[in-house]
């Protein structure tokens, strides 16, 4: 039987129909807000600027302020401040053996005193880095040359044999906090993997092992930091954990903005000033400020400390670390609580 006629072009219109499956609609995708944009770019160039304004601008003209240095009868402590001015902090000695032994105390940099009827002997401290001992060194030999007398140079509290420029120390301290910093940056991530509490232990627990590391390595292995082993690991581990928490700290309340301010407070005011490369009594007086207070410069005094002068003076910086760290910690534990409370009152 034939087909009715105008029955084969339909079976074609079908076939085409079916051959051709029809496309989806093309999706439309907003536009990215201004904010995608610039934000990134404006915080990668903040840290530049921050970056090389402090490593470069703080070197660039370091001046002496205060510079503890002891001075020995018969020498007039209050002549040697008239000639010096504010650049010194004149600490008298009843002699030089005492002057002496303020320098290997850690309680001034510098010790001078008496070398015959027209010499003068310069003490000094090479430990407190070569930024501050070349200061004292111009400072007071320009008083020698206006008095007429010559000077004679020793350092009483040398660097060790594997660290001659006195860089081992900030450069541990800078490796520690960059180390802890990437430990907190990654424990962000980990808010929908691990418990609150399961997190703590991992960045505790990781702190401790940087800590120890880091003191073997520099200390028995290398022989760049002769500290104590064990204060050094608990130095250490409390840097580690005070830039590990403080990082997960920002993260945690200021959201994608909290990993640079932790670069910028950490990674670079921190180490800049840590009085390291330029000793703290060469920095401005708003560095200067700063460098104490913050988690490498305290690590860096405390490192010192142990390494030269019997830790004279290292439980100050200690106790900074552990502040830092402790704070951070319990203002982290806090934030839940905080966010419980703040849904019950939107309620």
């Amino acid at each position: 039987m034939e087909s009715p006629v105008g029955a084969a072009p339909e079976r074609e219109q079908i076939r085409s129909t079916v051959a051709e499956p029809s496309r989806p609609p093309r999706s439309i995708r907003p536009r990215p807000p201004v904010r995608a944009w610039l934000q990134p770019a404006v915080i990668s160039l903040i840290v530049a600027a921050a970056f090389i304004s402090c490593y470069v601008g703080l070197q660039r003209d370091p001046q002496p302020h205060q510079v503890p240095i002891a001075v020995a009868a018969p020498l007039v402590p209050g002549a040697i401040h008239e000639a010096l001015g504010d650049t010194v902090e004149v600490h008298p000695a009843a002699d030089a053996g005492a002057a002496r032994q303020a320098v290997k105390g850690h309680d001034v940099v510098a010790a001078l005193s008496a070398d015959g009827s027209d010499g003068l002997r310069l003490e000094i401290a090479g430990a407190d880095g070569t930024s501050t001992t070349s200061a004292v060194k111009t400072l007071v030999g320009a008083y020698a040359h206006g008095a007429g007398k010559r000077v004679t140079t020793d350092d009483v509290v040398p660097f060790t044999h594997f660290d001659t420029r006195g860089l081992a120390g900030f450069y541990m301290a800078f490796g520690v906090t960059l180390s802890g910093f990437v430990l907190g940056s990654n424990a962000l991530g980990l808010a929908g993997l691990l418990h609150l509490r399961h997190r703590f232990w991992l960045l505790a627990g990781a702190s401790v092992a940087i800590g120890t590391l880091a003191a073997i390595i520099a200390g028995p292995v290398l022989g760049a930091v002769p500290a104590p082993v064990a204060p050094l690991v608990v130095t250490l581990t409390l840097l580690a954990a005070a830039a590990a928490f403080t990082t997960k700290l920002l993260g945690t309340y200021l959201g994608p903005v909290g990993v640079p301010v932790a670069t910028l407070l950490l990674l670079t005011v921190g180490n800049a000033t840590s009085g390291a490369t330029i000793g703290a009594d060469l920095l401005p007086t708003a560095a200067r400020t700063v460098s104490a207070l913050l988690p490498p410069g305290a690590a860096v005094r405390a490192v010192t400390d142990l390494s030269y002068f019997d830790g004279a003076h290292a439980a100050g910086p200690v106790i900074t670390l552990a502040l830092w760290a402790c704070v951070a910690a319990f203002l982290l534990a806090l934030r839940p609580r905080l966010r419980r409370r703040r849904t019950e009152v939107a309620a």
